[in-house]
């Protein structure tokens, strides 16, 4: 097939450098344009200096209209406003990173939510994608499979921490070397803005829940990885529980059920997940891990561009985990 024409809105942050990362190496992607309001005109290796060599590429202030896809990857707000002002040709697909379209859309621009392992044949079909949040995707990955089956059947319980890439580039009180080195801290316990999509989902598949998503949120004083712990009471059994999560998740490439209890850098830099599950008395425990950049932001934005070109879900995302 032809090469798929790529752009990035807001190309000088976390995310925005993540799918330039990814992107130069993908077998059917060229990147057409890197627009940057702040960084107009500069080279980009000035911003992410890891890409010396790798690109001659420099930020812009315009859309190239020859893009076949365009992935916004701009502060939450930013989105709506810049759809607002900007008129897209029709043949362009749109893939939004922010929280902007999670929840609803415009009604020129039909969003799907972008988590492949509930809508991957929506996706397959859809022109406009809303890239699920980083938390979000971890902690619905751990409770999908209990989901379709109607078997969330008592409270949800979440503790997640997160690393300093998951607040973003500009620098905040909390996102400082000095504050966030060796420390740990608890923040917008029980209304973190990603419950509003998780429950969303979970209502949609389990029609009728009512049992609470209680999460409690950390920073942690690592670069970047998620891991989450989950747990809610179940009346069947650990074996049971194992060959529903691994019928499951079958088909979906990147997801890993793991017997031995994971660890962050196993997925960093990469498109996985892995899950661990155990039982305590009547309480399934669920750990979920993944890079809150590639699988919670521009790897699966990335893997939804694949399955909206028809291409392999895996396509340019066989990445090398850091291991140490």
């Amino acid at each position: 097939m032809n090469m798929i024409n790529t752009g990035i809105v807001g190309g000088a942050g976390y995310t925005g450098g993540e799918l330039l990362r990814i992107l130069l190496r993908h077998p059917q992607c060229e990147i057409s344009f890197i627009s940057s309001r702040s960084q107009n005109g500069r080279p980009v290796s000035d911003i992410h200096p890891d890409l010396i060599g790798e690109t001659d590429l420099s930020f812009s202030s315009e859309i190239n209209e020859r893009a076949d896809i365009v992935f916004m990857c701009m502060g939450h707000g930013e989105s709506k406003k810049f759809l607002k002002e900007t008129k897209f040709p029709n043949h362009i697909k749109i893939i939004d990173l922010s929280q902007d379209f999670r929840l609803s859309s415009p009604d020129k621009y039909p969003f799907v939510y972008g988590l492949p392992e509930i809508n991957r044949l929506q996706i397959m079909n859809a022109q406009y994608i809303a890239n699920p949040g980083c938390f979000a995707t971890a902690i619905q990955l751990a409770i999908l499979p209990l989901a379709v089956k109607n078997l969330l059947v008592s409270d949800v319980h979440v503790t997640a921490i997160t690393g300093s890439t998951g607040a973003g580039q500009n620098l905040t009180p909390t996102s400082h070397f000095t504050w966030r080195s060796s420390n740990i801290s608890l923040y917008k316990p029980f209304h973190h803005q990603h419950l509003a999509e998780i429950s969303q989902t979970i209502m949609f598949l389990q029609k009728g829940f009512e049992p609470s998503i209680r999460f409690l949120p950390f920073r942690g004083n690592f670069t970047r990885g998620i891991l989450a712990t989950i747990y809610t009471k179940i009346n069947f059994s650990l074996e049971e529980a194992r060959q529903l999560f691994n019928n499951y998740y079958q088909p979906h490439p990147f997801i890993y059920i793991s017997e031995k209890n994971p660890d962050v850098k196993q997925v960093v830099n990469t498109n996985k997940s892995i899950l661990y599950l155990e039982k305590h008395k009547s309480d399934l425990l669920v750990v979920c891990v993944i890079d809150n950049l590639v699988k919670g932001a521009a790897g699966q934005a990335i893997q939804n561009m694949n399955l909206m070109f028809g291409l392999e879900e895996t396509c340019g995302l066989n990445l090398k985990p850091v291991a140490f």
